[in-house]
């Protein structure tokens, strides 16, 4: 018996809940319902209020329309055809079932149905229409391009057709084909179902199988089906010119060859008219009353695919282009060859045999004079602790971990910008975080081709606020590579620290106009549910006028005005007109050039820097043409987008500037202080000498015979196994009249070491600006590539001593600068810095260069001077020197010191007045590239010096109180 001493046992409560219930559950429902309804809006109301206050508000309504548009007009087509056809199959349900177990069993549920029909069909045909349109708005890319494409010019070579066809229309007329297939797909789906559900069709039972009604319904869907897979054999031949493979170690090889050309092409269009008459006979059957004709010529179209399509071409192959495939596809491979160097605008790269020597002379290095001073030892990749070291100055700023390389004043600059780190604050809270730390401060930078006497950059712009070259700019840095969280600027009660000293913080407060007010209070509520904090909503700190900055890398603010481009990964600083400005390099890309091969930007753009750097991102990563058609700013203290229309002559862009008009401003317009800072970008580059690796065979039989394939070699100063980055360098190539400011790389043969071409493309803007051109050096030259020269270096006897030696004495680690590879005096140099990283302070300092001419001689020196003098040779007399303490052209020639005994003494005077004149003569054969007449100049500039040297010291003899010597300068580098 159960205890009942413990009172009356709980019950609980049955039946429908109270209206209290039913009123909380209700009024919970609907603030959830609201809240959810609030998120989505706060996202789209937030973007607007983005693209409002970087004045690209076209952008976002042009998206937002076409994804509407698309959204609606597919959603509602989908739902009609699918609805229409569902209503049809209900109407054409035959007015009694006949009696079966089977008929039976779906009674009841004919039964259930019956109240609800209406309400079903809409909500079914809604479902399926919303699914659909949500579908089509990702394409609103395609159709922007369809409704704006700009003709290219060019024809195909197979259909002579203009390659716009390929990359603006036929992807939309895919598109389309691929959704009237899935309309039809569902509604014979639907229609089959409601067939089945009210006994137009049966499984079971004697008699039809369907009745007349689900017989001509689906017959007619099955025929609309088979046309449209006409249609799609008819695209199908077009898409040959498109289509990618695998062929002759190219994996994106793309375009016909001999067997598309003639077993595919007329197949497909075989295919099509057989189709054409499979569908009229699915047409037919609902007059015929038989399902025979259709079903045998069904069969008939699959058999056709099967042999026509498949075997027919696989025989033409084995038994056609096998047993002379060269001369059946040579011509299919010229064709790639020509349209794939088109469209990666390699065409017109200029290809020269070069020979280099293992020793030069004078005159031969007269010409590379300017290239020889202008060897950046400064290793961008390798310095950034050095900045961080020595000029972030306060914990919460830091530089990039790879510096950049620019020209101020012809003089090759390595600079990085001190932007702002949250990770160094001391104390991390709401307010430090979003209203004290903002900004970072100034631009650092050093020059490129020297470092001081104990091996650390020499800074033409440094300390903070930085001072030097660049005169006075706009430093505070509200937008940067590093800057990934939002601030709250402007109206509020907290002053902003501008930068620290050792008197105290500065203080400031924003004045730009950057950023969205947050004024309102809805704006305020949408912005505490983007960022997820509460604060912003109700903190008193946050008062009219305060602004809300956010989307601060430079990258994505231009990703996300241009959403059509592809952005260079490595954005970089350009201090111009008194504002400190970033630059980036867009894309246009298509993947629909016929007969251009396919490339995966994510893979080709990877090296070994990449990681530092950053990577390539794109809608679409498989790309077949590349254009760098923008130029794009973001100003460091506002964050005002720029774009810049570079290559005039691109259709893509002209495409993109019709579905955005307004958004990019002529070139004519690129500000002058800017214009001289622009360069080629590097992602382009590494595209284009990828595909350079094989491409720059424009004979289609040596291309199949694949016998001169080079590669980019790994880099051997790391250890990530990846290739070598290109390195902006001025350099002068043979054929070129003078030097410039150059993006370089080289390039090693397939599955070898030496060094089979270097490459090198002008990146300063004036004529020659991409102009490619590539050294190809001869098989049996025994050029070193980098591997192997990198191997010289580590393997002779006398550098692993030293370096043994520089490592145990100090007790640091080395690590190797960029291997730089110059191509001068007729021969190549390698250069390469050496530095030493303390264990302790992990601070680089260039202490060593490292230099081999040809293959011969190594030299590891503490200068460039004495470096390249060993490797050089009597040629190298009066060579540029790592300037531990500078003499430039222009600068006060070295003079003996002042001593008594000096006065009155015409030996001394003579001495000094031959060293005055040997300067000067140095400096004008500098100047004039003229290394016989400098290299005499020093000669007599030493003499001089020597003989003021004796001079003084027979004065100093003869003098009751003798006086020190001077110590004699060996020589004056330029």
């Amino acid at each position: 018996m159960p205890d009942r001493s413990g009172g009356p046992a709980f019950r609980a409560r049955v039946g429908p809940p109270s209206r209290r219930t039913r009123v909380l559950l209700l009024t919970a429902g609907v603030l959830a319902l609201l809240f959810l309804l609030f998120v989505m809006f706060s996202g789209l109301w937030t973007d607007w209020l983005w693209f409002k206050s970087v004045s690209y508000s076209s952008v976002f309504t042009a998206q937002l329309w076409t994804k509407a548009g698309l959204f609606a007009v597919f959603g509602l087509l989908m739902a009609v055809v699918v609805g229409a056809n569902i209503w049809l199959a209900h109407r054409l349900r035959p007015p009694l079932a006949a009696m079966s177990v089977e008929q039976q069993s779906l009674d009841r549920y004919r039964m259930g149905v019956a109240p609800y029909k209406k309400r079903l069909l809409v909500g079914v045909s809604l479902l399926i229409g919303l699914v659909a349109g949500a579908t089509a708005t990702s394409q609103w890319r395609t159709w922007m391009l369809w409704t704006n494409g700009t003709a290219f010019g060019v024809k195909d070579s197979q259909f002579h057709l203009d390659v716009s066809f390929y990359a603006f229309r036929l992807p939309f007329y895919e598109f389309l084909l691929g959704f009237a297939f899935s309309a039809v797909i569902v509604s014979l789906l639907a229609s089959g179902l409601v067939h089945y559900l009210y006994g137009g069709l049966r499984l079971q039972g004697p008699g039809r199988r369907a009745s007349r009604g689900a017989q001509g319904h689906l017959a007619v869907l099955l025929g609309v089906f088979v046309l449209l897979k006409a249609g799609a054999y008819w695209l199908d031949r077009y898409a040959l010119a498109v289509k990618t493979g695998t062929y002759k170690g190219v994996e994106g090889w793309t375009g016909l060859r001999y067997v598309d050309a003639n077993a595919f092409l007329p197949a497909k269009t075989i295919l099509f008219f057989v189709a054409i008459i499979c569908a009229l006979l699915f047409f037919l059957t609902p007059i015929r009353r038989t399902w025979a004709p259709a079903l045998i010529g069904f069969g008939l179209m699959v058999l056709s695919a099967v042999l026509i399509g498949g075997l027919y071409p696989a025989i033409v192959q084995q038994f056609q282009v096998k047993p002379n495939e060269q001369a059946k596809e040579t011509p299919y491979i010229q064709k790639n060859i020509d349209a794939t160097r088109q469209a990666y605008g390699i065409a017109d790269s200029q290809t020269q045999q070069y020979d280099p020597k293992n020793s030069t002379s004078p005159d031969a290095l007269k010409s590379d004079a300017q290239t020889i001073a202008d060897i950046r030892l400064l290793d961008p990749n390798v310095a950034a602790p050095t900045f961080q070291q020595n000029e972030a100055l306060r914990k919460y700023y830091a530089f990039p971990k790879t510096l950049d390389v620019d020209r101020y004043g012809q003089q090759d600059t390595v600079l990085g910008v001190r932007e702002l780190d949250l990770t160094g604050l001391q104390q991390r809270n709401w307010i430090n975080d979003h209203f004290k730390y903002t900004h970072g401060y100034g631009a650092v930078a050093a020059k490129g081709n020297q470092v001081d006497a104990n091996g650390n950059p020499v800074y033409t712009e440094s300390a903070l606020p930085t001072q030097g070259t660049f005169g006075p700019y706009e430093q505070r840095v509200y937008y940067g590579e590093k800057t990934s969280s939002y601030s709250i600027v402007g109206g509020t009660d907290m002053e902003e620290i501008d930068y620290s000293t050792d008197s105290g913080d500065q203080k400031y407060r924003y004045t730009g106009d950057s950023g969205v007010l947050l004024n309102n209070p809805v704006t305020r509520a949408a912005y505490a549910v983007k960022f997820a904090e509460p604060q912003i909503l109700y903190s008193g700190a946050i008062k009219d006028g305060a602004r809300v900055i956010y989307d601060r890398t430079p990258k994505e603010r231009v990703e996300k005005v241009a959403p059509w481009l592809s952005i260079d990964a490595d954005p970089y600083p350009v201090v111009q007109d008194g504002r400190l400005v970033w630059v980036l390099d867009g894309y246009t890309t298509s993947d629909g050039y016929p007969f251009s091969s396919e490339t995966t930007l994510g893979e080709v753009t990877k090296d070994s820097l990449t990681d530092q750097r950053g990577r390539t991102l794109t809608a679409d990563n498989k790309v077949n043409y590349i254009r760098n058609s923008v130029k794009a700013t973001v100003d460091a203290y506002t964050g005002e987008v720029t774009l810049y229309q570079w290559d005039d002559a691109d259709p893509v862009l002209k495409t993109w500037m019709k579905a955005f008009p307004g958004t990019v401003k002529a070139r004519a317009d690129i500000p002058s202080g800017l214009l001289p800072h622009l360069r080629y970008p590097q992602d382009l580059f590494k595209v284009q000498r990828d595909l350079l690796g094989q491409y720059h065979m424009t004979d289609a039989s040596s291309f199949f015979n694949g016998t001169d394939i080079w590669q980019v070699p790994l880099d051997p100063t790391t250890n990530t196994g990846d290739v070598q980055p290109p390195y902006y360098l001025t350099v002068r190539m043979p054929d070129a009249p003078s030097d410039s400011f150059s993006l370089t790389t080289s390039f090693v043969p397939s599955g070898r070491d030496n060094l089979a071409a270097f490459m090198a493309v002008s990146a300063d803007p004036g004529p020659d600006y991409g102009k490619i051109r590539i050294l190809k050096v001869p098989s049996g030259s025994g050029a070193l590539g980098p591997k192997l020269t990198q191997a010289k270096f580590n393997s002779d006897p006398t550098v692993a001593n030293q370096l043994t030696l520089l490592k145990t004495g100090t007790d640091s680690d080395i690590e190797y600068g960029n291997l730089l590879t110059l191509p001068v005096g007729g021969g190549l140099l390698n250069v390469e810095p050496v530095y030493l990283i303390g264990r302790s302070a992990k601070v680089p300092v260039l202490k060593k260069v490292l230099a081999v001419y040809g293959n011969e001689n190594v030299a590891l020196e503490d200068t460039l001077e004495k470096a390249l003098t060993k490797v050089l040779g009597g040629a190298a007399t009066g060579a540029p020197t790592t300037p531990t303490a500078p003499t430039t052209p222009g600068t006060t020639a070295p003079t003996a010191p002042t001593t008594p005994g000096t006065t009155g003494n015409p030996e001394l005077q003579k001495a000094i007045q031959d060293a005055q004149k040997a300067f000067t003569d140095g400096q004008t054969a500098l100047k004039n590239g003229d290394w016989t007449a400098y290299g005499q100049a020093q000669k007599a500039l030493q003499d001089a010096l020597s003989a003021a040297d004796a001079a003084q010291r027979k004065a100093a003899a003869q003098s009751a109180s003798p006086t020190p010597a001077p110590t004699p300068s060996a020589s004056a580098s330029p």
